[in-house]
Order: C-alpha cells, then structure tokens, then sequence
C-alpha cells in the first residue's frame, strides 16, 4: 500500500475538490450564522434576564419552592432599610472643647482688663487668637461691653458650647448644628452679645460622633437573619411570565426548577450548532457524490447555490428568532421552488431538507416550525416540478400554503394555548407564507436567468417558441438546417424521457445546436439547392474544413448575442466534442497520395469540450445517427439499428462519452428508442400509379411491411 500522503490528492478530481473546498466554506458559513449573536438576533431560548417572554409560559405542574431569588430580594431589602450607624459622643472630645473655650475665654478677659494697653493694641492682641478667629466687628462688640455683660456672655457661651457637645456631632450635619447655635443662645441676651456668643462657641464645635462599619454590619447582619424564606408556589395551567414581560431573576429561577428551560453554556452552543451543521453537510456531501446531479458539474451552478444557501439562512435566522408571527410569513420554502427551477426538483429537495433542519434549529419551538417550513417547502418543490409554467407557481402556493395550516394545524391547537384569533393569524401567515414564496422564487428565477444566463423551465419555454427571433433567424437562413435540428430535437426527446432526462432542455438544445450555420449556410449540404455548385469543390480540404467546423463557434457567438443561457450554450460547443470533419479528413488525405501522415489531423478536429454531461452526450448521438439515416438511407429496420449501434460505438471508441456516466443499460435504452423513432420517420412509401386509367392497382409488395395498408 503507498504510504504517500500527497497521492490521495491527486487522486481527487479537481473539480470534486473545488466542490469539497466550497461545502466546507459554506458549512463555516452557516456554523457562523447559527452561532454569531453580534450580526443576528439569537433566540430567546434559553431564556435569561432582560429578555422579552416570546409567549405565555405556564407552570406544568403545581409546584411549591423556596425561591432564593425572592428570599435574598427580601433580605436586601431588610438591609437597606437599617440606617448607618454612629458612634456615641465622644466625651474626650467634648472635655478638650470646652478647656480651650475656658481657655480663650481667660485670655480675652485678661486683654480686656489690661490698663497698661491701648486700645489698638487690645484689638491685635484678641485677633491674633488662633482658637477663635475673631473679625473686627466681633471684637469691637467684646471690647464695648461690661464686664456685668460680658459675664452673662461668657456663662451663656460655655452653656451652649456645652450643650451641643453633649450631642452627636457628625461630619454631615456638623454645618447645621453651627448654623443652629443662634437658636441655644439664651434670650437674656441683646442681639450684639447674641452675636458674640455664636462667635465664641462656632470654631469650637467639632465632630465628636462617627460612622462604625462594625456596628452598622452587624445591624445590618442581624436584619437579614430576621427575614424567613420566601416560599413561591404556581399551580399547574398558572402563568408563571406573560407574554411580553421582561423576565427578571425570580422568573428564570421559576421556569429552571419546573424544567421549563435549562441552563445553558455557551461552549455547548458551538458544539452543537457545528455537529448539526456538519451533519447537514456530510449528508448534502453524500448526496453530492453518489447522485452527481447535473449541476454538480458547474462550478458556477455549486457557487450560487451556495451563495443562496448562506443568504437564505442568514435571512432566517435573523428575522425568526422571537417573533411570534413572522416565522410562519419568512419565504423559506422560496429557496426550494427557486432551486427546482434552475437546477430540477430533484436537488431542490435534499437542499430543503438540510436549509429547513439548519433555519429551525435551537428555536424555541424548532420541532413545529422546522415541520412547518420542511413540508411546506416540499410539497412545493413536489407540484412545482420543473416549473415550465406560470400556473405551475401558483399550484405550488397554494399547496405549500395548506401543508403550512396542516402543520399549525397539527401542533398549535392540542397544545391548548391558542385561541381561534391566534389560529386564525397563524393560518393567514401561512397562506400568506406560500404566496410569497412562490412570488419570490418566480421573480429571483427571472432575474437569475436573465442576468446569469441560468437555464430555467419558463425560459427554455420562451426559447422553443418557433416565433423567438433566434429561431425566425435560424429558419430563415438555413431552412434545412433547421428541419435536421427539429428531427434530432424529436430523436433526444424521446430518449430523454425514456432515461428521466430534462426533456424540454434537451429539445431546447438540440434545436439551437446547429444554429452557427445559419451564419454561413451554403457551406452545408442539407441547405445547398440540387444542381448547385458545391462551394467546398473549389477549396482545399482543410479551408472547407475550417469553414464546417467554424459553425461551432458561430453558434456560440450568436447565442452569446441572443442572451442564450450557458446551459444551451454547452449544446452548442459539445455537439460534436472531439470528433474529426471526417468528410475533409478523408479528402485530404486522398490528395495527400493515402499518405495520412501527410495531413495535420488536429485541423480536422472539432475543439470540442466533449460531452461533460449526459444531455449533451445524448445530443451528440441523435445528431450522428440522424445525419447517417439521412446519409445511408437504410431501408428497413434492421439497417437502421446497424446505422444507430454503429454511430453509438464509434462515439465510445473516440472517448466522446467518457464524461457522461452513461450506462450500457442507458445506451441499450438509447438504442431501441432512436431505432423506433427512425422506423417512423424514415419508413419506406408506396410508390403511387402515374396510369391514367382509372382502375385499382396493386401496390408493389415491400419486404418487411406486407401488412402496410393501401390507400
């Protein structure tokens, strides 16, 4: 066994790698989508405080708890209540104040009583007291009163001093209390020794009561204990958070014990939106490889895809999430009937499947609404079909808006929490729901077709209509032409219904895939008049090659100018793949001597691709095999099943089919149909009487038809 680790590469298509490379993109895409709460509005569930109750949320059961919550609610409460605590007043503190009051006091009767000083020098001696801080107009008044009044002023100031000192002083009432002293003064007092006392006593009023933390702890301890715990109780069918309300603490407490949500880690979130996105993605991997469906060959196709996979579950889960009737209105299933329009039913319904599993996961209520969006979704795929028609739209409306009332059907009303308005609302969403989405499918379809040159049902419509101008154009310069692409149109539409083949795209192929002759139309026999010059006689065999197979390219350039979708164009360039003009090879290896080294072989070969899918494959088989019918003109049906095997294994011998998955039971199929098909067409024809006589004629006896009936 090679060990190598770099051969296993090799051994992946390129494109099964570029397919691979945007599976993982788009699966990151989506992880990120389901995950990233900054871009999207994440759904409620779990719940946590702050958010809004999507709905009534009812007790299940009677239910009785002590509630933390509450409890510590109501403590919180009893502690806030008790008041800070202050120290009693400090009896140091008061002693201190009044001894420095005594003090100055003393100093201010001394200076009043001093004879030997002036009066100025009494009036600097009392400013210059640090304790008191006197102004003039205070020391004025000291100086002026007697000393029978200044007496009855200094008792009165010690008095108020004392008093204040005597109650708690704190730092945030100290202000009021000096404000207050006026209103201690005794009323014996004139206003002017009033004023003095207020002097004297202010500088010595101190803070002498303060804050205990330890004090105020313990109260506050002790008012905690004091309160019970808090029993709640809910009985079942009770609503425990109406809708609407914000959930606070106690309500996240209540619906977690009646195990109405579940705590949640945000780890666990990641861990499983990526198990779940790569489950959806392993699963549209596998349907990928095994089924190879025919749009997993375009890279341009897989690319849009995903691009409208990540828009649409983007959309989704930022509009769904914690709404009540907007998730029944959201378009989802519009992605499905725009997929079964581009690229056929087949592939819209496994891209449903994983969209609607990714659109409802983790919801609040993923179970009904990913059954709401994932039948809805389809059953319009299913009566939407290849969407070839606008009636086919409207079908699909209307059933995927009847599966979506069956669902709200199904689920909403034995829940019991809906009343007839509420079902009513969500069945309008519904209806409406597949309205719109088949309007968007059909208007995205439009525009993707048009701009992106996307094959879609209603296009390839319009295209095979005989009156399209590329058709009229076609018809009008190359006539005979265009009756061999409408006999090869009849011989793959036959084969591709028998083999379960997109019909109307390989009839739509097959009619334009001759259409460069038009440019240059002389150059072909079916369009050249008998008796007419043969315009290849005059040139050499490789020129006149030149110009047959120049058609492909001119075919190419005209759809181009048409706006024909790539999908046809791929008609047009694979018709004949690879395969040599071998009308021109033979002739000029005949006027090369036989010498066929002589003769460049590459400039007699179409530039092909070959067939990269089993529509065109197809095409390129009816086209030899109608061409030879005409050519070899077989007379019965065993030379037509020779013509018709030959053609087939001369294409798989030059490798034409070694891109289309075709089946030997594929080509045994394609075989009897085209043999069936040629009987018809090119059955042979009574050759009628030119006898004027008017008497019956036996018809001539044809070998292999003696049963033909006469006419």
């Amino acid at each position: 066994m090679n060990s190598d680790p770099v051969l296993w590469w090799r051994r992946i298509e390129r494109h099964d790698l570029y397919a691979l490379i945007l599976l993982i993109v788009t699966g990151l895409a989506a992880f990120a989508v389901l995950v990233l709460p900054l871009s999207l509005r994440q759904t409620s569930l779990p719940l946590r405080e702050g958010l809004v109750s999507p709905t009534d949320l009812q007790a299940p059961t009677n239910t009785e708890y002590i509630s933390d919550v509450r409890t510590n609610l109501a403590r919180d409460a009893a502690e806030r209540a008790v008041s800070p605590i202050y120290t009693a007043p400090d009896q140091v503190i008061a002693r201190r104040q009044m001894s420095r009051l005594h003090n100055a006091l003393d100093e201010i009767s001394s200076t009043r009583t001093d004879t030997g000083t002036t009066s100025d020098q009494k009036h600097t001696s009392l400013a210059a007291l640090s304790d008191l801080g006197l102004d003039a107009k205070s020391i004025d008044a000291i100086l002026s009163l007697s000393d029978a009044r200044w007496a009855s002023v200094q008792q009165d100031a010690l008095r108020v001093l004392e008093q204040i000192v005597r109650s708690p002083v704190r730092e945030d009432n100290i202000e009021s209390v000096r404000a207050g002293v006026l209103s201690s003064v005794s009323f014996v007092l004139n206003d002017t020794e009033s004023a003095v006392v207020v002097d004297l006593v202010t500088p010595f009023i101190v803070s002498n009561s303060f804050f205990s933390p330890e004090l105020t702890d313990a109260a506050r301890l002790q008012a905690r204990q004091t309160v019970e715990p808090v029993t709640q109780s809910y009985l079942a069918g009770e609503i425990v958070v109406p809708r609407g309300r914000v959930l606070t603490a106690a309500n996240i407490e209540a619906l977690k014990i009646m195990g109405l949500i579940h705590p949640s880690s945000p780890i666990f979130d990641y861990i499983g939106a990526a198990a779940m996105v790569m489950a959806v993605m392993t699963f549209l991997g596998i349907y990928y490889v095994r089924r190879r469906p025919a749009y997993y060959n375009d890279n341009r196709s897989l690319l849009l895809i995903s691009i409208l996979f990540i828009l649409f579950i983007f959309a989704a889960r930022l509009i769904i999430p914690n709404r009540a009737i907007l998730p029944y209105i959201f378009p989802l299933p519009a992605f499905g009937l725009l997929i079964a329009t581009l690229f056929g039913p087949g592939g819209a319904i496994m891209l449903s499947l994983a969209i609607c599993i990714l659109a409802g996961f983790n919801l609040t209520n993923s179970v009904d609404l990913t059954s709401f969006y994932l039948l809805s979704s389809l059953t319009g795929v299913l009566m939407l079909g290849k969407g070839q028609r606008i009636s086919s739209f409207a079908w699909a409306a209307i059933v995927s808006a009847i599966s979506g009332v069956a669902v709200i059907t199904a689920y909403r009303l034995p829940a019991g929490n809906l009343d007839w308005v509420g079902y009513l609302t969500l069945a309008g969403a519904a209806l409406l729901n597949g309205i719109a989405s088949a309007s968007v499918a059909l208007m995205l379809q439009y525009f993707l077709a048009e701009y992106l040159g996307l094959t879609t049902g209603l296009r390839l419509l319009e295209m095979s209509r005989p009156d399209s101008p590329l058709l009229q154009y076609f018809l009008r310069n190359a006539p005979g032409t265009y009756q061999h692409s409408l006999m090869v149109s009849n011989l793959v539409e036959q084969a591709a219904e028998k083999l379960g083949m997109d019909t109307l795209l390989v009839r739509v192929g097959a009619l334009y895939h001759d259409v460069g002759k038009a440019a240059n139309p002389s150059f072909f026999i079916e369009n050249q008049l008998a008796n007419n010059l043969n315009p290849h006689d005059d040139v050499a065999a490789e020129a006149a090659a030149a110009s047959v197979i120049l058609h492909v390219k001119d075919g190419v350039t005209l759809a181009r100018k048409y706006r024909l979708p790539r999908r046809i164009i791929d008609f047009i360039l694979e018709h004949h793949g690879t395969l040599l003009a071998r009308y021109h090879y033979n002739r000029a290896v005949r006027e090369a001597g036989g010498d066929a080294s002589k003769v460049d072989e590459s400039k007699f070969r179409y530039p092909g691709p070959r067939p990269r899918s089993r529509e065109t494959a197809l095409l390129m088989l009816a086209d030899n095999v109608e061409a030879r019918t005409r050519s070899d003109r077989p007379r019965n049906d065993e030379d037509i099943r020779a013509v018709v095997q030959k053609t087939i294994d001369f294409c798989q011998k030059e490798g034409q089919l070694a891109d289309t998955r075709f089946t030997l039971k594929d080509l045994a199929v394609i075989t009897e149909v085209f043999v069936t098909t040629l009987t018809g067409l090119y059955h042979p024809r009574i050759a009628y009487p030119t006898s004027e006589v008017n008497t019956p004629v036996e018809p001539p006896a044809i070998p292999g038809d003696e049963k033909m009936e006469t006419k």
